[in-house]
This record gives C-alpha cells, structure tokens and sequence, in this order.
C-alpha cells in the first residue's frame, strides 16, 4: 500500500468511525458483474440458434460468443477476427448466421429486391440462380444472398435473437456502470466536507 493509499485510508477511518477497508474496487467490480452468468446466457442463445437455423459456419460455440461480445463493442470486422484468431471474411459469415447485421452489409452490387424476387426460397437462396437470372458475378449474387438469407431469418423470428444479445450484454454494461456509481458515492461519502492536502 502506497502513501496516498495509506492517506486515503485514514481518511475513510476517521470519517466512518470503521477500521474495516473494503476489498479493491477491482474484485468488488467483478463480482456484480455477474460474468458467468452473461457467458452462459450468450452460450445459451448461440446453442438454440444453431439448433433451429442452418448456420454456414462450422466455428465453436466460444468463437461465436468473442464475435457476439466483439460486434456488441462496435469492432470492425478484421478487429473481430483479430480477437477470434479467424480470417475477417469468416467473420462475416458468422455475424450473419448470429443475425449480426451491419448497415452496410446490404451495399452489394446487387438490389435485396432484385435478389429476393429472383430466388424460390429467401431462407436458402441459392447464388448460381440469383447470378444467372440477373446477370451478375457469382461473388457479387453469393454476398447478396448471404445477406437476403440473415435478414429473411431475422424477419421470421421477429429479431429474438439479437434482442436476447442485446439484454445480456446491456445488462452486463449497466451493472458495471452502477458498480463504478456505488464506489464513487462511496468514496464522496467518506471525505464529503473534508479538507485534504493530499495530492492525487
């Protein structure tokens, strides 16, 4: 323990009457994050998905999860490939199979219209037919489909599974707000109206 702890420590003392110091703000943060329970929850949910819809990735279910926690902190793909140890363009793939949209995943050569009119089933359409019945390159009808397929899954489970994503993670980021809140009171409490020449 430093001096400026050690004066700080006094303080504390002499304002509550209480020779009992608190664990470091550090475990303390951790333990009311309940980050067990966020992990088995995004596992939870990646494992029904998988089991209701055709996902085109073969990744394990704790790669998934990094893409999920990744995205959900605003990484650009190629950081989220970084953090998974896996190629950018399977990245792609599989915030697609979570439902993981970006605004511009519908920017391709191809109108989603276009591509949707063009194929029998939206949930499994299939690029060779989409590329000869509009006269496209195959990779330019193969990104299309990819994204008509993710956003008719989203469409017919009424966005479940990105809102479920969104719950735990939102949860998760306001418990770790209201923890930083509590040891800051705290804190304000302890030398509220006290004067200090401590120097921080």
């Amino acid at each position: 323990m430093d001096e400026k702890t050690e004066e700080l420590r006094d303080i504390f003392q002499s304002v509550t009457d209480d020779d009992t110091i608190t664990e470091s703000q550090a475990d303390t943060h951790g333990s009311l994050t309940a980050e067990p329970a966020v992990e088995e929850t995004l596992r939870d949910t990646i494992t029904t998905m998988r089991d209701r819809l055709a996902f085109h990735t073969d990744l394990d279910t704790a790669t998934l999860v990094t893409v999920v926690r990744q995205f959900y902190a605003g990484d650009a793909d190629d950081a989220i490939a970084a953090a998974a140890d896996i190629d950018a363009r399977t990245v792609r793939y599989a915030r697609l199979d979570l439902h993981l949209v970006r605004d511009d995943d519908a920017d391709t050569p191809l109108p989603l219209d276009a591509v949707r009119d063009a194929v029998a089933d939206p949930t499994d359409p299939d690029p060779d037919a989409v590329a000869d019945a509009l006269d496209a390159a195959p990779e330019d009808a193969a990104a299309a489909c990819d994204v008509l397929r993710a956003k008719t899954a989203i469409q017919r489970s009424n966005d479940r599974y990105r809102a479920e994503f969104e719950n735990v993670l939102r949860d998760r980021a306001l418990t770790e707000r209201l923890t930083a809140t509590v040891h800051e009171d705290g804190l304000d409490d302890a030398t509220d109206g006290q004067e200090t020449d401590v120097d921080l």
